[in-house]
This record gives C-alpha cells, sequence and structure tokens, in this order.
C-alpha cells in the first residue's frame, strides 16, 4: 500500500514498539499484544519480553478459568456429535476467572514505572487502557494447518493432541466466534497490526496503514488468498489448471472464495502482511456487501464458491443439506446451504447423482442405508437415487433436502451460500479416509431433513440446467442458470467476445472466469485500476464499485470468455427468515 511501510522480524518489531513508547514519554508504559485463536502466543510473549526488556510480562492465560471449567462451559455448543455443534453466543470475558482477573489488574496497577508486557488471548481485558494495543491476527486456514500439526489446541484448553476433527469442531461452533465478537470491540483501536501467519517471520504494519488498506479494498475487484486440500476422492485437474505441487496424491477441493477461511494479501513497502478476509467483511460490511444484503446478514459474506475435483478420482458422498428451520434448530445457524454445482470440465462419463427415483421407497433407502453403515453392506445407490449424465458447463442446482452426489471425472465449481460444513453423508462407498479411517456418516440427521418428493420429473423440470436468455449486446449475451427459487443466490452466465457492461446494483457480485484464459475488469469511470482474471480464478467486486465491464484479454482475445456471476437477490422477501441475530 502507498505511503506506508511494514516492519519485520522481532528486533525491527521491538525497536517499532519502543519508538512509538518514546513518543509518549510515561514512566510506566503498557503494552498490550491480544492475540487471535491459533497464534503461537508463545513465540510472541518470549521474542518481545527478549527484546523490549520488560519489568513485569503476563500472559493471559494465567488468568482463565481451569481447564475443566472451560470445557464445561463450551460442552454445550461442542456437543457429543462427532461433526457438528451448536454456534455459541459465548463471549471472551466467560472463559476467564474474576478473580485471576482482579489479581492480575492490581500486580499491573502496582507496578510503579518501566514497561509492563501483556501478551495472549484476552491479553486486552486484563488493561482496558494499554499505552499499545496491539492485534496479532491469524487466518483460519493457517489454524487448521497448525491443528493438523498438533501445534495449537482449543481456547481456553490444552489438548493439541487431539483429533483434528475435534479440534476443528470446537474452534469452528465456539473459538471462532468468541474470538471474532471480541476483534469486533477492538477493531479500528488497534495501533498495531501484528502477522505471525509464518512461524518465526513476524511483521508489523500500524492500525492506520492496515485501516487505509481494507479501505482501499472495498474500492475495486480483487481475490482472497486461495487453498487446496486433498481428499479420498480428490483428482488431478487442480494440478496442472492451479500448478500445485504434482508430488501430492490428489487435490480434492479448491477454497477460491470462502471468506471465512481465506485471507488478503497487502503489500507495505518491501513486505507483504496477511491477514483474514473477515477482518474487511467485519470493517466495511455495507460497503462489500451493499445495504440490503447487511441488513439481512449482518457482517456476513453469504456466498461461497469452491472448486470439487473429481477428475481421475472418486465419486463424493452421497449426501444431503438440511432445510433452514433444522440448521436453526440443531446447529444455531441463521440459513442453510442452498448449493449448485456448476460443471467447469466434464469427460464423457461424468455423472451426477441428484434427487430420488420415482419409485423410491423411503423405508426401504433408509433401512440400506443403516445396513450400509452398521454392517458394512455395500449401499446401491443407484436403485434409489436418480443418476444423470452431465457435460461441461451444465448448471446443477441443489436446493436443501435434496440428495445429491457429484461423480468422478468432473471439476465443479460449487456455488452455495456459506454455511459450508453442513453435509450430511448419508454413503461414502465403503471407502477409508486419507487418515485411514472412515468419515463420519450423519444419517440420522439426513434422515429428518431429505425432500422424498424430488423424484425424477420433478429434478428434470425444477433444478438441472434451468437456463434462461436474459439479454445480449454487441459481442455478447446474458443468462440466467438458477439457482433454485427457493435460495437468495442469483447466477447468471455471460458469454462474450467484446466489453460486457455489469453493475453491482448496490449488491456485492463474485464472480469467476468459467471460459476463457484472460479476461480484464474495468471501471468506465477509472475509478480502480484494471484487474487482469485468468481461467478458473474467483474474483469479488464490492457493492460500492457499482459500474464495471469485462473484456477478452491477452491470452484470451479473440475467443469467447464466459464468467458466472453469483450475487444475493433483492428486494429480499424472506428478510425475516435469513436476518442475523448480531452479537
Amino acid at each position: 500500500m502507498e505511503g506506508h511501510t511494514a516492519v519485520a522480524g522481532w528486533e525491527k518489531i521491538s525497536q517499532t514498539l519502543q519508538q512509538k513508547m518514546a513518543e509518549k514519554a510515561e514512566a510506566k508504559q503498557v503494552v498490550v499484544v491480544e492475540c487471535y485463536h491459533g497464534v503461537d502466543t508463545l513465540e510472541v510473549l518470549a521474542a518481545l519480553e527478549r527484546h523490549l526488556q520488560p519489568v513485569l510480562t503476563i500472559n493471559a492465560t494465567t488468568a482463565l478459568k481451569s481447564e475443566q471449567q472451560v470445557d464445561e462451559l463450551v460442552q454445550e455448543y461442542v456437543t457429543d456429535d462427532p461433526v457438528f455443534g451448536y454456534m455459541a453466543p459465548l463471549h471472551l470475558v466467560d472463559f476467564f476467572d474474576a478473580q485471576r482477573v482482579e489479581a492480575v489488574i492490581t500486580e499491573i496497577q502496582q507496578v510503579p514505572e518501566g514497561l509492563v508486557l501483556v501478551v495472549g488471548t484476552g491479553a486486552s481485558l486484563l488493561c482496558q487502557e494499554p499505552t499499545l494495543l496491539v492485534y496479532a491476527n491469524m487466518p483460519r486456514w493457517e489454524i487448521q494447518l497448525r491443528f493438523r500439526q498438533n501445534k495449537v489446541g482449543n481456547l481456553g484448553a490444552r489438548n493439541e493432541n487431539e483429533s483434528f476433527s475435534y479440534l476443528y469442531k470446537r474452534a469452528f461452533f465456539v473459538d471462532w466466534r468468541v474470538c471474532d465478537r471480541h476483534k469486533k470491540t477492538l477493531l479500528g483501536h488497534w495501533d498495531f497490526l501484528l502477522d505471525t501467519t509464518v512461524p518465526d517471520s513476524p511483521k508489523l504494519v500500524t492500525g492506520a496503514a492496515f485501516q487505509e488498506a481494507l479501505q482501499q479494498t472495498i474500492t475495486r475487484p480483487f481475490r482472497v488468498v486461495p487453498f487446496f486440500d486433498p481428499g479420498p476422492w480428490g483428482g488431478q485437474w487442480l494440478k496442472e489448471v492451479v500448478d500445485l505441487d504434482r508430488s501430492e496424491v490428489n487435490f480434492a477441493w479448491g477454497f477460491d472464495c470462502v471468506p471465512e477461511e481465506n485471507s488478503l494479501l497487502y503489500r507495505f513497502g518491501e513486505n507483504v502482511v496477511e491477514v483474514p478476509s473477515l477482518d474487511l467483511v467485519f470493517s466495511h460490511p455495507e460497503e462489500l456487501l451493499g445495504k440490503e444484503v447487511f441488513e439481512a446478514f449482518g457482517d456476513e459474506f453469504p456466498i461461497r464458491f469452491d472448486f470439487l475435483d473429481t477428475m481421475e478420482g472418486g465419486n463424493l458422498s452421497l449426501q444431503v443439506h438440511p432445510l433452514t428451520e433444522y440448521i436453526q434448530e440443531k446447529f444455531g445457524m441463521p440459513y442453510t446451504q442452498d448449493e449448485s454445482y456448476y460443471m467447469l470440465e466434464a469427460k464423457e462419463d461424468a455423472f451426477v447423482y441428484l434427487g430420488m427415483k420415482e419409485d423410491v421407497v423411503p423405508e426401504l433407502m433408509l433401512h440400506e442405508l443403516e445396513a450400509a453403515q452398521t454392517q458394512g453392506q455395500y449401499f446401491e445407490a443407484e436403485n434409489h437415487v436418480e443418476k444423470w449424465p452431465i457435460k461441461k458447463h451444465d448448471h446443477v442446482l441443489i436446493p436443501a433436502g435434496t440428495v445429491h452426489c457429484s461423480g468422478a471425472n468432473s471439476v465443479v465449481l460449487e456455488i452455495s451460500a456459506t454455511p459450508y460444513i453442513f453435509t450430511f453423508k448419508l454413503w461414502d462407498w465403503g471407502r477409508m479416509g486419507l487418515d485411514g479411517k472412515p468419515r463420519p456418516i450423519s444419517l440420522e440427521h439426513g434422515k429428518n431433513v431429505i425432500q422424498w418428493d424430488r423424484t425424477t420429473q420433478w429434478t428434470q423440470e425444477n433444478i438441472l440446467n434451468k437456463v434462461e436468455p436474459v439479454g445480449e449486446g454487441e459481442g455478447w449475451r446474458e443468462e440466467r442458470t438458477g439457482l433454485h427459487e427457493g435460495s437468495f443466490i442469483e447466477t447468471r452466465r455471460h458469454w462474450f467476445t467484446s466489453k460486457v457492461p455489469h453493475d453491482t446494483n448496490g449488491v456485492v457480485n463474485v464472480l469467476n472466469l468459467i471460459e476463457g484464459a484472460e479476461a480484464l475488469v474495468e471501471s468506465p469511470t477509472h475509478a480502480f485500476e484494471p484487474f487482469v482474471v485468468h481461467y478458473a480464478e474467483t474474483f469479488i467486486v464490492p457493492a460500492a464499485v457499482g459500474a464495471y465491464t469485462i473484456r477478452p484479454y491477452g491470452k484470451g482475445e479473440g475467443s469467447q470468455c464466459a464468467t458466472l456471476k453469483a450475487y444475493v437477490r433483492t428486494p429480499l422477501n424472506f428478510t425475516a427468515k435469513y436476518t442475523i441475530t448480531q452479537n
């Protein structure tokens, strides 16, 4: 970002903090380093203690409740379900022991002069008016990697050696909700932002520079940092198209626009600082999402784009997503995962399972699924679920409650509402996960939400390739491709050989270049610099941008290109159904 620099390394970071403290010219100073869950607090504490030489150092964990008390506090939200919990309404202060907090506050107050250093998750609760407030951030994808390496446990727990599935579930339903609520109370008040995403390679930038970077982001198109993961059904397409590590067995998922877990990269001078993309959503929700979307969903990004690669791989699990009422009651989520499969690539034998057979007998199908789960019998999916051949550029709509599964030898651009972990697996083809263990089946949940009347004829008439012409101009045409009328997401496909006019109309747009090598996104008024996108890349256009154009560019010039655009339908006639309670 122009006009701002970041410093790297603990020595330079400490020097920067010392210079800022020198400007205060106070005999006693308190530096608070508030840490998001997943930050290596011990690394931060040891490094700053070594360089700053405080007269008193406080690790915020000393004021936490006991691990047993924390476990009891969170258990009703973690639950005993192997996959799902309940969205916790807790706040960070709930994890702290009031007497211990008071003792720490007294200890800090009794220091007559010199530097007091307070570090950890909840550090800001121990000193309300610090000399300097530093916020140590952490993207959720990095936290997940640390879970897998047993480097970090859950908030208030020393459980690093727990299974990844448990650590992730507890973080998703409890830790991240708690830390996000606390972060939002501090946003805009940070003196400095500390990036420790890369171990032993910290970066520091002023809070003012960070806020300016966020402000600039909502005025132009941008991409979040994608991440990729292997899976038991994964394929080989992502390796080639995205140029990933060829030595990996496969890549199943490509998370190209999941702002809850993706991050943003900002260059300040010579250094690049990584921050969670959620910080943008929290800081500028109305400019990013649009007024109507913000009023309906709060500071949550409601649209997700990701890739499912089964090319030379296997079938996904046979699955179903919960209905809105079910996800609200059972998991505390305000809206559900209506989704769609856009077929980015497909071999001749590619297919999807979608909807039920006309003659389906629910009791028989459930009996066979239970036998498969408990007795190891093979479930013949085609006896109950309709199987459809699919080809490149088909669009399969999947409203919640519809049994579905993408088959082998395809690449899906999955477009859905954000609650992305709420998949009830019904059958996983008798295979093991990459850890050699069976993946959890959620048949008890699944059987409560399957819509048995979505049979062959209904599926064909309502959710399979429902493409409608919408408009055209010189060198372009626009089509409506979905989603189902019960979803809040609208999708539009543009085919073009020349410049196409677009407008956010006050609602955030998410797009992917589904055909063509390169395209250029431009502002008709030169409000932002031209933005280049490549094949299969997803990008976000904030609501505040307004008018923009897209045209073939570079390697894409002279050929037909296409984009798929998703946005929240307005007016939201079902706003009350989806409105999120702000905590």
